[in-house]
């Protein structure tokens, strides 16, 4: 009798269950809203001549207040761009160099320590988004990874260990924020990885995407 149960009610959740997928594989992507297009955010490191590193969520942050070690720690920026310490609460550290959060977090120290004296060193470095470099496609390990002052072409695929064998490098594309609009160009990366065509290195700039295409043989 029990069996008998069990089975009835193994096949009630397969009807509903059954019913569900109908339900869902009825309705398709057509019949959805379209979502906005991302918003265009360039970076926030204009003059690359002088690129300084800038905080992003995930950096992890060894803040030294001089004098002070209950004020000191390691400290660890939020998804929201913001950190704590022992004694301030919720600063913004994305976007900013460590020199000018060690201004900001001296200001608001003052309240507790008189001429507090900040300095603040990085452990771990992730970087806003705005400042990162995204490989996507056919190379061996795409990803998104930290610019780093005068970065090439060259040295992003060093990065990503290189093109797969299905890459068609001379049809990748490059995406860069120009005056608040996103704009495409060539590379050439067969030529410099497979045939060492120099002349195909160009400079990076942070926030670049690098979409590289497979092949069609």
């Amino acid at each position: 009798m029990n069996t008998s149960r069990q089975i009835c009610r193994k096949l009630k959740q397969l009807i509903v269950f059954s019913c569900i997928i109908l339900v869902v594989g009825c309705t398709t992507t057509l019949d959805l809203p379209p979502l906005p297009a991302a918003t265009i955010h360039p970076s926030l490191t204009q003059d690359i001549n002088n690129y300084r590193y800038l905080i992003g969520p995930g950096d992890s942050l060894v803040i030294s207040v001089w004098g002070n070690p209950e004020a000191s720690g390691s400290y660890t920026v939020r998804p929201d761009g913001m950190v704590s310490t022992a004694l301030v609460d919720d600063v913004v550290a994305s976007g900013k160099t460590p020199t000018e959060l060690s201004r900001d977090l001296e200001k608001e120290l003052s309240v507790y320590v008189r001429d507090p004296i900040v300095s603040i060193s990085i452990d771990t470095f992730v970087g806003p988004f705005s400042e990162q470099v995204r490989v996507m496609g056919e190379a061996v390990q795409p990803r998104a990874i930290n610019y780093k002052e005068n970065m090439t072409l060259f040295d992003v695929m060093i990065e990503v260990g290189g093109l797969t064998d299905f890459a068609d490098g001379n049809k990748a594309r490059l995406i860069r924020v120009v005056n608040n609009q996103q704009k495409q160009f060539g590379l050439k990366m067969d030529d410099l990885m497979r045939d060492g065509d120099i002349q195909a290195n160009v400079d990076i700039l942070p926030g670049d995407i690098i979409i590289i295409p497979e092949a069609w043989f």
